[in-house]
């Protein structure tokens, strides 16, 4: 592997549990040596007229660049459940990547994909797929968590398998459950070692 071989761990958060299965994902990603997880979010947008967001965030991860998409080796797209879809920064952020579609640059690598929503039935399996469509344009190769997890046949909670899930609760109060966690350490290491194995 390059010295610089990086997975993107790309999420937006409202209330922090996105935020908490993006860093365990990251925990996945650097089980594969040579692996390392770059956690990135993005900016808030504006519902009355676009605004400037400070080039630094206050606090948490750094804002994603263009290049810090171009360049990783994997990507791990996580956003919480918005009416059965992504949160609109999210999806703000990869519907400017026209450049890189055109480019070729996301093409044949790695990518995952996790939500988390306030209740069970909250939309988390349509989010998950909707935030595959722009993945496949791209010509990513998408991958979610296999049933030889067996977290998948046990959960209450959140976990599909097209990617890590988490029920936050009405007051996105409720911490991720242990499986919840698994799952997404799951996902992490499996997109790393995807990832991996295509570059050697």
């Amino acid at each position: 592997m390059p010295a610089d071989s990086y997975i993107l761990v790309l999420y937006y958060s409202r209330h922090g549990a996105t935020e908490k299965m993006a860093q365990r994902m990251a925990r996945g990603v650097e089980e594969i040596k040579g692996m390392e997880a770059r956690i990135r979010t993005v900016p808030e947008v504006s519902t009355v007229t676009e605004s400037s967001a400070n080039g630094i965030p206050d606090s948490g991860a750094l804002y994603c660049s263009e290049q810090d998409l171009a360049n990783c080796a994997g990507l791990l797209l996580g956003s919480p459940t918005r009416f059965g879809n992504m949160a609109s920064p999210l999806k703000y952020f990869i519907d400017s990547t026209s450049a890189l579609w055109l480019s070729g640059a996301l093409s044949g690598k790695p990518a995952g994909v996790f939500s988390s929503s306030s209740s069970l039935h909250g939309g988390q399996e349509s989010t998950l797929l909707s935030m595959m469509l722009p993945l496949y344009h791209h010509g990513m190769l998408v991958a979610g968590i296999p049933y030889s997890e067996s977290g998948l046949l046990n959960t209450t909670a959140g976990g599909t398998p097209y990617g890590a899930t988490h029920v936050a609760g009405s007051d996105n109060r409720n911490p991720l459950t242990e499986i919840e966690l698994q799952l997404c350490q799951a996902q992490g290491k499996r997109i790393a070692e995807i990832a991996y194995k295509l570059s050697n």
